[in-house]
C-alpha cells in the first residue's frame, strides 16, 4: 500500500475519528441506564448513598457526552470533504437515516440532558427520575438509528438502484436489514460491558484509597454484577451474529478465521501468523473441524475461504488479530466480573489484588470494542455499502498531502483528549474520596477568601 495514496489515508483518517469517536458514545449509552438504576434505587429507598453514586457518575456522563458529540461533528464533515461519492449514491439511504437520528434521539438527549444535570433542586424528584429515562432512551435510541445505517451498509436491503444512485422501496427493510438485529444487541451489550468495567475499576480504585464507603460499595457491586450477567449472553449474540455474517458476509467470517482454501470440517484456527504471500498461516495452532462445528453447527459443514472471492477480500492479518483480541478480552473479562461476584458474596469486599486487577481494568471495555469494531468495518473491505460500492469508488480527489496534514493534526488532538479523559475521570474519583488535590488552588483560595 502506498503511504500517500489517497484512498488509504482518508480510510485511515475515518478510522481514527470513528475510534475516537465511538469510544464516548459507548459510554454514554449504558451509563445512562445506569443512572436511571440509580435514581429508581434512591427514589425506592431513600438510601442517601444511591444519589451519592448517581451525582459522582452523572458528572462522568455529562463529560462522556461533551466528547462523543463534538467528535461526531467533526466525524459526519468527512462524508462530505473524503466520501463524496458515498452520499451522492446512497444519500437517499443514510441522509433521512442520520436525520432520523438528530431529530428523534440527539435533540431528546440534549434537552432532558439538562434538566438531568441541573434540575434536581428545580423540579420535582418524578420529573427529574422522568428526564434521566428519557436520556437514556435518547442514547439508545440514538445507538438504533447510527446501526441501522452501519448494518445497511453491510447487508443491504430494501432498495432499488435508478441511474446510479439507490432508491428506498421498503424503510422497514432499509431499517430492520439481515444483520441489523445482531449488530444492535452485540453493540448494546459491549455498552453495558465497556460501563460495567468502568464502574468496577473506578470503584475499586477508590476501594483501595481507603474509600469503602456504601456508595463505592454500590458502584462496584453493581458493575461486577452487571459484567457477570452480559458477558456470558455477549458469548451466544456473537456466535449467532457470526452465523448472520457466515451467510452474508462469508469473506468477512474467512479473514477472521485465518481459512485460505474452502473446505468441509474447518478447524479452528488459536493462533497463526497469517501469510498473504503463501496463503497460508506460519506457526498455526488450530482444533480440527472445530470451526465449522461453531460456524455451520456441523463436524464436516463447508466454510468458504479466501481463494473463493478472487481479489473481493479484506486484508486477513488486521481482521484475523483483531477477532482475536475481541475474544481475549470477552474472556477475561468473564473471568474478572465472575470472580469478583464471587468474592463480594462470600466476603463482602474485594481482595487487594482483585481490585487491582479491576483498576487496570477499567477501560478494557474500549480495548475489545475497538478490536470487534476493526473486525466488523476492516472485513468488510473492499466494499463500502457490500455488493453495491467499493470504497475507492465513494473517495473524493483531495491531495493527499491535505489529507496527511489534517490526519497528523487528528492524532495529536485526540491524543491529548483522551488522555485528559482518562485524567479526569481518575482526578474525580480521587476528588470524591476526599484525595485530590484542586485543579485551581488560586482561584479556590480567592473564593474561600469571598466566603469568609
Amino acid at each position: 500500500m502506498d503511504a500517500m495514496d489517497p484512498v488509504a489515508l482518508a480510510r485511515i483518517q475515518f478510522a481514527a475519528n470513528m475510534t475516537f469517536h465511538i469510544l464516548f458514545p459507548t459510554i454514554s449509552i449504558a451509563m445512562g441506564w445506569v443512572l436511571f438504576y440509580f435514581k429508581t434505587r434512591y427514589t425506592a429507598t431513600r438510601a442517601e448513598h444511591w444519589m451519592d453514586a448517581y451525582q459522582f457518575w452523572v458528572k462522568i456522563f455529562a463529560l462522556t457526552f461533551a466528547l462523543g458529540v463534538v467528535s461526531g461533528i467533526t466525524m459526519s464533515f468527512q462524508f462530505g470533504t473524503n466520501w463524496p461519492g458515498f452520499m451522492m449514491k446512497v444519500g437517499n439511504i443514510a441522509g433521512p437515516l442520520l436525520a432520523y437520528e438528530v431529530l428523534t434521539a440527539f435533540f431528546l438527549e440534549a434537552t432532558m440532558l439538562g434538566i438531568m444535570l441541573f434540575g434536581r433542586h428545580r423540579v420535582s424528584e418524578r420529573l427529574h427520575t422522568i428526564a434521566t429515562f428519557l436520556v437514556a432512551a435518547g442514547t439508545t435510541l440514538s445507538a438504533f438509528w447510527i446501526l441501522a445505517l452501519n448494518s445497511w451498509m453491510h447487508t443491504p436491503a430494501g432498495f432499488v438502484m435508478i441511474d446510479g444512485q439507490a432508491h428506498v422501496t421498503s424503510w422497514l427493510e432499509v431499517i430492520f436489514n439481515p444483520s441489523f438485529p445482531y449488530r444492535l444487541a452485540h453493540m448494546l451489550l459491549a455498552s453495558g460491558l465497556t460501563v460495567a468495567f468502568l464502574l468496577a475499576g473506578i470503584s475499586a480504585f477508590r476501594w483501595l484509597k481507603n474509600d469503602h464507603g456504601p456508595e463505592v460499595m454500590a458502584s462496584l457491586r453493581t458493575g461486577l454484577t452487571v459484567a457477570a450477567l452480559l458477558i456470558p449472553v455477549q458469548i451466544v449474540v456473537g456466535d449467532m451474529h457470526g452465523v448472520n455474517t457466515l451467510e452474508h458476509q462469508p469473506a468477512k467470517i474467512a479473514a477472521m478465521e485465518g481459512i485460505w482454501k474452502t473446505e468441509r470440517g474447518a478447524s479452528a484456527v488459536l493462533f497463526g501468523l497469517p501469510d498473504a504471500a503463501t496463503q497460508n498461516n506460519r506457526f498455526e495452532v488450530a482444533i480440527p473441524k472445530l470451526a465449522s462445528l461453531y460456524l455451520t453447527h456441523s463436524w464436516d459443514g463447508e466454510v468458504q475461504g479466501i481463494d473463493a472471492f478472487g481479489d473481493k477480500h479484506p486484508p486477513v492479518a488486521p481482521v484475523f488479530f483483531a477477532f482475536r483480541i475481541m475474544v481475549g478480552v470477552g474472556l477475561l473479562m468473564l473471568a474478572a466480573s465472575w470472580a469478583g461476584v464471587w468474592q463480594l458474596r462470600r466476603q463482602g469486599a474485594p481482595k487487594p489484588w482483585l481490585a487491582r486487577l479491576l483498576v487496570a481494568m477499567t477501560f478494557i471495555g474500549w480495548v475489545g470494542l475497538i478490536a470487534g469494531w476493526y473486525v466488523t468495518e476492516i472485513g468488510r473491505q473492499p466494499w463500502l455499502v457490500y455488493g453495491v460500492m467499493t470504497t475507492a469508488e465513494a473517495a473524493s480527489s483531495v491531495p493527499p498531502t491535505a489529507i496527511a496534514t489534517t490526519l497528523l493534526m487528528y492524532l495529536l488532538l485526540y491524543a491529548v483528549l483522551i488522555t485528559a479523559y482518562v485524567s479526569v475521570v481518575f482526578y474525580m474519583a480521587r476528588k470524591a474520596s476526599g484525595l485530590a488535590k484542586p485543579l485551581f488552588p488560586t482561584i479556590d483560595r480567592r473564593r474561600e477568601t469571598q466566603h469568609a
